[in-house]
């Protein structure tokens, strides 16, 4: 099975239902387990650093790789933290694109 993040997002038409059910649970499971499932409608995941720097830095990564995907994060940054919080606001759930740009969240970090 190829890894989630291997592969690319996928632009979603709003008429694309948002994943429920066994589809969503199978996709979170491939997920870090840092992750957050909220209300079956968007994913969290918090990143510590030891300065504000580190925490640009890691943004910017964030914002490339989300330029990349076509595929973009709510972001929130602190000194020192980073939250990102990531659905498809086309379908206001998510869809298989907010796993693999999870996954490859996980990668940059």
């Amino acid at each position: 099975m190829e890894k989630l993040s291997e592969k690319e997002c996928i632009p979603c038409r709003g008429d694309t239902p948002a994943l429920e059910g066994k589809q969503l649970k199978d996709l979170y499971q491939q997920l870090d387990g840092e992750w957050t499932l909220v209300e079956d409608h968007h994913l969290t995941r918090e990143y510590a650093f030891d300065d504000f720097q580190g925490a640009l830095n890691f943004t910017n990564r964030i914002g490339k790789m989300s330029e990349e995907q076509g595929h973009h994060p709510e972001i929130y940054l602190t000194w020192g933290n980073v939250t990102l919080k990531v659905y498809t606001h086309a379908i206001n759930g998510l869809s298989e694109s907010d796993f693999i740009w999870a996954a490859k969240a996980e990668n940059l970090y």
